[in-house]
């Protein structure tokens, strides 16, 4: 597996995109798994629950985009790591939910050497952060897709983003005060400093070993997808 870095924002068109390349060139055998970690510019993105358009609140601008993924209505933003496993699913792992809990328990793992206690909701996919004054709240959210046994979308990690701005949406169905950050817990960085750190996680998980995190270019990738 190899694990790209893409340095600045990369427009979610642009990337959804190259996922989809890849994730046709990976089904034909003409490349191997890829994990992209990247920031987006403000960006709303709508998956396939049932109702997910009516959780948009006030776009004022920022770009509305329905996607394949499962789940519901997400928020991207500059301070939010974004992970794209590519990945073909054989053997034992050809398990869309074993798929899930593995990308969860990959960012569990890394938050828990942090001291955050990150755990699960029995409920709802992402990881949670327990507050001292009231029930857990989201600081990672998951959703994928799935063609041909090869998986992409993936996760999105709020590091240090600008929380008031899940006020455009009702995050997964939720009132946007359901969402948390690293930095409201405390954890200093940036989408960029997590990203080697959320590489070394994903791709130890997903069996690839912790592969070195390179930094790439999207339009070299999308040639190789071709």
């Amino acid at each position: 597996m190899r694990a790209a870095w893409l340095p600045g924002f990369t427009p979610y068109a642009a990337a959804h995109a190259l996922q989809r390349a890849w994730t046709e060139a990976r089904a034909a055998d003409r490349v191997d798994d890829l994990l992209l970690l990247l920031e987006h510019p403000p960006t709303i993105t709508v998956g396939r629950a049932k109702g997910a358009a009516g959780n948009v609140l006030a776009a004022d601008g920022v770009p509305v985009i329905e996607v394949e993924r499962g789940g519901d209505v997400t928020w991207h933003g500059p301070g939010q790591l974004v992970a794209y496993p590519i990945v073909q699913l054989t053997g034992a792992r050809m398990d869309l939910h074993l798929h899930l809990r593995t990308l969860e328990d990959a960012v569990i793992a890394l938050l828990d050497r942090h001291g955050l206690a990150p755990q699960r909701d029995a409920r709802n996919t992402g990881v949670w952060l327990p507050e001292p004054d009231g029930p857990p709240r989201k600081v990672c959210s998951v959703g994928i897709a799935c063609r041909r046994w090869v998986t992409w979308h993936g996760l999105a990690l709020n590091v240090d983003i600008d929380l008031t701005d899940f006020a455009r949406i009702r995050p997964c169905g939720f009132e946007a005060a359901v969402m948390t950050s690293l930095r409201s817990h405390g954890v200093r960085g940036t989408a960029a400093t997590w990203a080697a750190p959320l590489a070394a996680a994903l791709t130890d998980a997903l069996g690839g070993g912790a592969a070195p995190l390179v930094t790439a270019d999207l339009d070299t990738l999308a040639r190789e997808a071709q």
